[in-house]
């Protein structure tokens, strides 16, 4: 049996279709399935977190840690501000 963990259950992971602990038959599947999730996470989640998936024998464990933000100088973008 294959596992897949989130060691951190967000509200945004709460409110997703997604269930901890699924089980599987096949690696293939679990692997499948967690990168899955991971990509849909880091996607379409609310941005506050980060997610990152690790392997450890059976067990696969999607971690969660806030994302970085990134540093803002003051100017817009727009190629005026020089």
């Amino acid at each position: 049996m294959f596992t897949i963990n989130v060691e951190k259950e967000c509200g945004c992971f709460k409110k997703s279709p997604y269930d901890n602990n699924m089980s599987f038959e096949s690696k293939d599947d679990a692997l499948i399935q967690a990168q899955t999730m991971v990509n849909h996470m880091n996607t379409k989640f609310c941005q506050k977190h980060e997610f990152e998936l690790s392997e450890d024998g059976q067990n696969f464990s999607i971690a969660m840690d806030m994302r970085q933000q990134q540093a803002h100088s003051g100017c817009c973008g727009g190629g005026h501000c020089s």
